[in-house]
């Protein structure tokens, strides 16, 4: 019995072994297309933390859910955009995959801001669909590319291998051109517009040549125009857009010179730009009590400030303490240029502000060198972790002198197990830690209900005078009293000290259902 010989591959197979065919995109389109598509997708992932964090806060749980949902995006995209292009000619999906992602990118701002109105529910369903529809289309623009440069079994390898590399190289591009640059200069709207804009007319590059398309570009286009228009009147809208910050400056209409500098949604700071000895939030009066009452009034102090806002405190003790040489570490540089355009900071108020974090900051104190330290930085409503620890602990008890104080502003509601967990970290560094807040927050009536909110921790190698301390509070009508010894200690309980090795303050805090941190 005979047998016919194994037939031939198709002339026309994208597989042909033998020399490659031209399929209609050569290898700079392909890398246009790949490292584009590729960078896009971080683009927006960076930007959508920013747009989210003034509604669900700057925390890791945001973090990670946006990270999660981005890679889901690509893994989803990469495998169906795989499994499609093996049934329908890539040549037809290009376009419309962005397309489409053009579109849903530039209405982005406007569909998150518009959702949060509603519900966190809505908010977070249409965050995730924002995130999933563009970042799964475009994450198919790669194997929809692959198939067409697959034109020789020879080369599949060099193909697939290049194209990886150039996607891989886009979404470095994107990731650092989005934190280093565009954040830094540009509102994020502005950013998802360009952005949507950009898409839209690749797609209508890579249609051209349908009529159909073309119609569709168009469309697309006016679609885009429309939703950037409609930005503009979306709520949540910032007086200025910081690298790190949702940014606005309300005026207080019972006083005259009070402004409240508002981040991501929450009260910062307030600040009376005509009377610095004005202070309103009650955080800030019992610092102002503890400090009052640990050195001799007037006396002018050297005093470091973690974290900045609206600098509220270091003019406080620029009015009340002349001579008193203040200098601040503040991460965001748009936070101090609103200091000094909007809340009145002139050259000559005592205050030295660097832009730095604060960690870092610490580390250039030398010994011994400073008389208070206040910790007052926030990420959203919490402390950033890296300031909690031992080991940071540790620095500000080396740049204290020694009788130095140190004092800081905690926020943390429902069990507060974030404050009695720095509590038990600030008792392994200093010899003496007192605590003031709200009788029920802080142990001393166990007929209330603990209710949150910020807490102010006092620090030092020397005795607190809780007595003289509580009569300042008193004077200042603030409303808390102070917990120390052992006291204090059962209030702690058997909370886990915090260190480098190990802080999750984010999974120890409970936020508020409020908007207002302070």
């Amino acid at each position: 019995m005979t047998t016919s010989p194994p037939s031939p591959v198709a002339d026309d197979s994208p597989l042909a072994d033998g020399p490659p065919r031209d399929h209609g995109l050569g290898p700079r389109a392909a890398a246009v297309l790949v490292f584009g598509s590729s960078a896009a997708v971080l683009v927006v992932e960076i930007v959508a933390l920013r747009l989210l964090a003034p509604y669900l806060g700057l925390t890791l749980e945001t973090s990670t859910m946006v990270i999660g949902i981005a890679l889901t995006a690509i893994a989803l995209g990469s495998w169906l955009g795989g499994r499609i292009a093996d049934q329908v000619d890539p040549h037809r999906l290009i376009g419309p995959a962005l397309g489409v992602s053009g579109v849903v990118v530039a209405l982005t701002p406007l569909l998150l801001r518009t959702a949060a109105q509603w519900s966190p529910a809505l908010l977070l369903l249409v965050a995730s669909a924002t995130l999933l529809v563009p970042g799964a289309l475009l994450s198919a623009v790669t194997p929809f590319v692959t198939k067409l440069r697959l034109t020789s079994l020879a080369e599949t390898g060099t193909v697939v291998g290049r194209l990886s590399g150039v996607g891989t190289f886009g979404a470095i591009v994107g990731t650092v051109l989005t934190g280093f640059v565009l954040v830094s200069r540009l509102p994020v709207s502005s950013i998802l517009i360009g952005l949507g804009t950009l898409l839209v007319l690749g797609a209508a590059l890579a249609g051209w040549r349908a009529r159909r398309w073309r119609r569709a570009s168009a469309v697309a286009l006016a679609t885009v125009v429309a939703g950037s228009l409609a930005t503009a009147f979306a709520p949540g809208g910032c007086d200025a857009e910081t690298r790190y910050h949702c940014a606005q400056v309300v005026a207080d209409p019972g006083q005259d010179g009070g402004r409240t500098l508002v981040l991501d949604g929450l009260n910062h700071s307030y600040v009376d730009v005509e009377d610095p000895a004005h202070l309103k939030f009650a955080y800030v009066r019992a610092i102002a009590s503890v400090v009052d009452t640990a050195f001799p009034a007037g006396e002018p102090l050297t005093a470091h400030h973690i974290g900045g806002g609206g600098l509220t405190f270091p003019r406080y003790l620029a009015a009340s303490r002349p001579g008193t040489r203040s200098l601040v570490s503040e991460i965001d540089g748009g936070v101090v240029r609103i200091d000094r355009d909007r809340l009145g900071l002139g050259a000559s108020t005592g205050v030295d502000v660097r832009v730095e974090d604060g960690r870092l900051g610490l580390r250039r104190l030398k010994a011994g060198s400073h008389d208070l330290v206040v910790g007052d930085a926030f990420g959203g409503v919490s402390v950033p972790w890296h300031l909690t620890t031992s080991q940071a602990l540790g620095d500000v008890r080396r740049a204290l002198d020694e009788d130095g104080l140190y004092v800081a502003n905690l926020i943390d509601h429902g069990e507060l197990a974030f404050a009695r967990a720095e509590v038990a970290t600030l008792a392994e560094t200093f010899e003496h830690v007192a605590l003031l807040g709200k009788p029920a927050d802080i142990g001393l009536d166990p007929t209330a209900s603990t209710i949150g909110g910020n807490l102010v921790v006092v620090a030092s190698g020397r005795p607190v005078d809780a007595p003289a301390i509580q009569e300042a509070l008193d004077a200042r009508d603030v409303g808390w009293k102070i917990a120390t010894g052992d006291d204090l200690v059962s209030w702690t309980g058997d909370a886990r000290v915090l260190t480098d090795d190990h802080a999750p303050v984010d999974q120890l805090l409970q936020p508020s259902r409020t908007r207002t941190a302070r």
